[in-house]
């Protein structure tokens, strides 16, 4: 029996219906000229000066590492104790940004949640470029990028062999492996889009172009079985990864005697965390997107009320961290760890613990109210909110267990300077340029999986709607 039928006979309460995830009449052809279009289209001119702002701060970004790579990394604030400062909390915040889009087309693929299908596609691509932002700051923080291919172990004439047991390691396989799995990920669900946009152009040069992209696609039964098995395969293989690439990434921190960082609740802490800001920076793409491409009928109120209640859940998670992290404090009777865990809200920079406490725990609770969570500025103010709670949580982390240790005659106080702030400006003007990018010329939503959604593609026993 048909939803439709259903209803009628009563036999499915409407109120118990999922409702649509699409508003409007949409149909797979309008879905098509309304997606796949864009990229033949000459962009507004809200994309080129959006383009131009970002691209500025790419080039200032990236003339400050050049000048960090010609000068030395002494030119950062970094000082002793304080060796990892903003370059690994960097790291660690763009690694996280990442994580959400692992989650939204991977986990939720497999639990066959249908309110992905309109947002995965943008999602997997921030994750990719998430990834490629965290990439830079291992990089220069070595001091001598060129030399970097050192920590890759294959047999050389040096007589230099990586030390497996250290954590810098283990991230170097983890982000690369998580790169290169949502890499595949994200181009195998691109490949039937790619396609449709190959048969639809009429620019030779796009033509080519798409031809190659696809790789032959033809839309034959054979290639859906393939497609299918190879999509839920590197789905089961990203799951692993949300889970276990930040959890490496805590490993930096967690396997140290460091007081503040030697805690066995840092894994999941840091992967709710990562998700948690995922999310956030998710909706704040989603919501311009929306708006600039006239993409109100495809990504619904509906799916940004979805996002929000998770980042209100993963708020509620980060809260019960944070309780955690203060009662194993005062617990252990530790005079390190409780000492360090005072700093967070009454030393040098409580300021900086006091204000991610409340943008990733007191804030958030706004998105109980549903008014909030389905409007523009609520929605929008909470994400730039956690995002900037989440960058500064990191701060704390690393800062305040670092720059008083064990040792009283070695506390410093740390100071980022001019290129710390400009190598950061850089890494948001690389993630920005590059969603722009995408956006510009591939589809931003899945055509192939929003059809099978669309009213009448599920199938149905059409005998029984005359009951």
């Amino acid at each position: 029996m048909s939803s439709d039928a259903a209803i009628r006979t009563g036999a499915i309460p409407e109120r118990l219906l999922e409702p649509p995830l699409t508003e409007g009449v949409v149909t797979p052809g309008s879905l098509d000229d309304q997606v796949l279009a864009f990229p033949d289209l000459r962009p507004p001119k809200q994309w080129y000066i959006g383009l131009a702002i970002t691209l500025t701060a790419l080039v200032i970004g990236f003339s400050f590492i050049g000048y960090t790579i010609a000068t030395g990394i002494g030119v950062w604030g970094n000082n002793s104790p304080v060796f990892w400062a903003f370059d690994i909390i960097n790291f660690v915040f763009w690694v996280g940004i990442g994580h959400a889009g692992t989650l939204i087309s991977a986990i939720l693929f497999l639990f066959r949640k249908r309110w992905r299908n309109a947002i995965a596609r943008f999602a997997e691509a921030m994750t990719i470029f998430a990834v490629m932002c965290a990439g830079i700051f291992p990089l220069i923080h070595v001091g001598r990028p060129w030399l970097a291919f050192w920590l890759f172990p294959y047999p050389n004439q040096r007589g230099v062999w990586t030390n497996f047991r250290s954590p810098l390691l283990w991230d170097v396989f983890a982000v690369s492996t998580y790169f290169s799995v949502s890499l595949m990920f994200w181009f195998l669900g691109l490949v039937p889009d790619i396609a449709s946009m190959r048969d639809r152009t009429t620019s030779k040069v796009r033509k080519t172009i798409y031809t190659v992209l696809s790789l032959g696609w033809r839309g034959a039964a054979s290639h859906w079985q393939h497609y299918e098995k190879a999509y839920l395969l590197l789905a089961g293989l990203a799951t692993g990864l949300v889970l276990s690439v930040h959890s490496v990434v805590s490993f930096d921190f967690a396997t140290s005697v460091v007081p503040g960082w030697h805690m066995t609740i840092f894994p999941p802490y840091f992967v709710a965390g990562a998700i948690f800001a995922g999310f956030s920076m998710v909706v704040i793409v989603l919501v311009v997107v929306r708006e600039t491409m006239q993409l109100k009928n495809l990504i619904t109120m509906r799916h940004l009320d979805v996002m929000n209640k998770v980042i209100l859940g993963m708020s509620c998670l980060m809260g019960y961290s944070y309780m955690m992290e203060g009662f194993t404090a005062w617990y252990s009777m530790n005079e390190y760890l409780h000492h360090t865990f005072m700093n967070i809200i009454s030393g040098t920079y409580g300021w900086a613990g006091w204000l991610t406490i409340s943008c990733n725990i007191f804030i958030p609770q706004l998105l109980w109210f549903k008014k909030c969570r389905t409007s523009y500025f609520w929605m929008i103010f909470v994400a730039l909110a956690v995002t900037v709670g989440m960058w500064f949580e990191r701060f704390v982390i690393i800062v305040i267990s670092l720059h008083q240790d064990y040792l009283p005659s070695a506390w410093r106080i740390y100071k980022p300077t001019m290129v710390d702030f400009g190598v950061l400006l850089g890494s948001f003007g690389l993630f920005f340029t590059l969603v722009l990018l995408f956006a510009r010329v591939l589809p931003v939503i899945a055509t192939t999986e929003v059809k099978a959604i669309l009213p009448g593609a599920q199938p149905s026993h059409h005998g029984d709607d005359h009951e």
